[in-house]
């Protein structure tokens, strides 16, 4: 499978688990000093390998088509941070009700730690496709590989396509399993010690943080 089939089966991915719906969200993979990038306007339905867009980190264009809107927020994630090989941005339900109560998620379950820290932050609200999101996004970012952007939807980085779909999928599962405990009372949080714990002993059994 080339590069470019990887990023439309991976859109594609996210659509059939119900990730994103329409036009909703977008994928792009690190090249070098280029990403590949699902254009403005990608469908789930109708994406084809031959539709993906080849971008400098600038937004220039090499070929054909025009890239996702939010072509600038994954080449300044891409910019900030060295390790991140893909990048995946959904509007899933259950974040999106995140994002919309503009509430980090907190340590309630000790699978926070797959995403670099004790929470999950949700950035700043600006509009989509803008530099003001772009910048917001790779700030709720330092640290972790995933947050909720406010009113909008998630976003998330990981080393490989595999990993960040991965990523974006688990906080959705995780979003939703808050928002459930949050019909019942206040969810107990696990303590910094505890989650510190958690994060000792991910690294000691060299956890593959996508898949356990």
């Amino acid at each position: 499978m080339t590069e470019a089939a990887a990023v439309a089966a991976a859109y594609i991915a996210l659509g059939e688990k119900g990730l994103n719906f329409g036009a909703a969200g977008n994928v792009s993979l690190r090249q070098g000093e280029h990403m590949l990038i699902t254009p403005t306007g990608a469908r789930a339905d109708t994406l084809s390998a031959d539709k993906i867009v080849v971008a400098t980190l600038d937004g220039t264009v090499v070929g054909a088509g025009r890239p996702s809107s939010e072509w600038e927020m994954h080449a300044e994630i891409y910019r900030a941070y060295p390790a991140a090989g893909a990048v995946v941005h959904t509007h899933s339900d259950a974040c999106v009700a995140m994002s919309a109560l503009r509430r980090r998620l907190p340590p309630f379950h000790y699978m926070i730690a797959a995403f670099g820290g004790d929470d999950v932050r949700c950035a700043g609200y600006d509009t989509f496709g803008t530099s003001g999101l772009a910048h917001a996004a790779v700030t709720a970012l330092d640290g972790r590989k995933a947050c909720y952007l406010a009113n909008h939807g998630m976003i998330c980085h990981g080393p490989t396509l595999e990993a960040a779909v991965g990523l974006a999928e688990r906080l959705e599962v995780l979003s939703r399993q808050y928002l459930m405990a949050l019909t019942i009372g206040d969810p107990a949080l696990l303590t910094p010690d505890e989650m510190a714990e958690v994060h000792a002993r991910y690294r000691a059994l060299s956890y593959d943080n996508m898949k356990k």
